[in-house]
């Protein structure tokens, strides 16, 4: 019976990480630094702090300490929904018929219905000590405004939210959850800021983009006393905070036994793969062990499989710091998919540099195949995943297939980043086979990449 794998894996309190795990000491190329938006040189410390807490542009900046302590009172909250659950799908491997072992890492078991939390409360921590009056920030589905919100209500701080306009219409039960915890909610781009009236002027009836929401978060935030701005992808410290979940998987992995061959995440600014994968990248740079790893992207924003690498801007007002990243430049309006989170025109630097080495691969899906998925995994493991999750699905399910014609029996693991409860809109769409599927042509990139600086 010891061997026996059960169907969920918990581990015990104290077997929790008391560290986050820094993924830049073990790589050799370091991410490359982020430039001043004028100057051209890399931000300073001393710069970043006028849009960023203190603490935060400290992990931000630094590349070499491997371990990170976190804070008692963040691993106190932790555990209100930590550890998450690491789920062997038996019923999923059955429905398939393939010899593959197939795990994935449920982070929906919070109220804001994804990983999202991770992070957000880290952040909220840090402006909380910093004495600030409140943060502002962006959301793309939901999940990173809900998470913020519920984080700083418990931190007693202000929020403002800027969601993207095509979610916040599609999505208003998620809105309200934000509002339920105290955030204020603004449909974005907005009349609010100087950045957003100038983004309606020059795109009329747009349905926005993450872009456009950071611009205008980062405007509020600046132009705000005792307010700082958060971010819940893309940055260095984020992937930071989210190292928990990969290091969840390895050590409950490492209890039983276990050792996944592929390593699948879903891909939109980073933050989800970069946390999931964080502890077996690191063994792969220290040469300890080997894995394939895989990000998934939705085929209507292809950062990673169609974007060049070069700096670029972070948003689309272009008042953020340059990050170096597989973009598809920062003008790049992606289609209004339902896939919210991952409609980012960049990548993460840390993973762009990684895929640029060759260390991970990337797959692009349009949406009606994600949902397909996402039906698949609804019906056999008894979740209603996100759509953001359900590319991970996607990816895979088509790496278990692949077991099924050769008869290898290789381990999958995957990230399930959150549920899909308030993306009903989305759901009916694509069982009224009203969804479509758009992919932008070469020309339409080669047009948008222009803009790099």
């Amino acid at each position: 019976m010891a061997n026996e794998i059960p169907y969920k894996i918990y581990l015990e309190e104290n077997e929790m990480p008391k560290s986050w795990y820094n993924l830049r000491a073990d790589m050799k190329t370091k991410p490359a630094p982020l430039l001043n938006p004028g100057t051209r040189e890399p931000m300073t410390a001393e710069e970043l702090e006028g849009v960023f807490c203190k603490e935060l542009v400290k992990q931000e900046l630094d590349n070499d300490t491997r371990e990170i302590e976190i804070p008692a009172d963040i691993r106190s909250f932790y555990k209100m929904y930590r550890p998450s659950p690491l789920v062997r799908a038996y019923c999923l491997e059955k429905k398939l018929g393939t010899p593959a072992k197939i795990y994935y890492k449920f982070e929906g078991n919070n109220t804001s219905g994804s990983h999202k939390l991770n992070s957000a409360i880290a952040q909220a921590y840090y402006a909380k000590q910093q004495g600030l009056k409140g943060v502002t920030t962006e959301t793309g589905a939901g999940q990173w405004g809900t998470a913020l919100s519920m984080a700083c209500a418990y931190f007693e701080l202000d929020c403002k939210v800027y969601m993207v306009k095509v979610s916040y219409e599609q999505k208003p039960f998620r809105r309200e959850v934000m509002r339920t915890y105290g955030a204020s909610v603004t449909p974005s781009p907005s009349e609010e800021t100087e950045i957003g009236r100038k983004i309606l002027k020059a795109h009329p009836g747009t349905t926005g983009s993450l872009g456009c929401a950071i611009s205008e978060a980062v405007e509020k935030a600046v132009s705000t006393e005792g307010y700082r701005y958060v971010l819940g992808s893309v940055l260095n410290q984020v992937l930071l905070h989210q190292s928990v979940i990969g290091q969840e998987c390895k050590i409950a992995m490492d209890k039983y036994g276990i050792k996944p061959d592929v390593i699948i995440g879903c891909a939109g600014g980073g933050s989800n793969l970069g946390g999931l994968i964080a502890p077996f990248m690191g063994q792969k740079l220290r040469g300890e062990a080997d894995y394939q790893i895989i990000a998934v992207e939705p085929a209507s924003c292809p950062s990673l499989t169609r974007g060049t690498y070069a700096y670029d801007f972070c948003d689309t007002g272009m008042v953020t710091p340059l990050a170096k990243m597989y973009t598809l430049g920062s003008n790049y309006i992606p289609a209004p998919n339902h896939a919210g989170g991952l409609r980012y025109h960049g990548m993460s630097s840390i993973l762009s540099e990684l895929y640029d080495e060759g260390f991970m691969e990337a797959k692009s899906y349009r949406q009606t195949e994600v949902f397909e998925a996402a039906e698949l995994f609804a019906r056999s493991e008894g979740i209603l995943p996100a759509p953001e999750s359900s590319h991970a699905i996607k990816g895979a399910l088509d790496e278990a297939l692949k077991c099924k014609e050769t008869g290898e029996e290789k381990t999958i693991l995957f990230g399930l980043t959150g549920t899909g409860y308030f993306d009903l809109v989305a759901y009916e769409q694509f069982n009224n086979k009203t969804m479509e599927d758009y992919v932008p042509t070469d020309e339409e990139i080669a047009e948008s990449v222009k803009t790099l600086p």
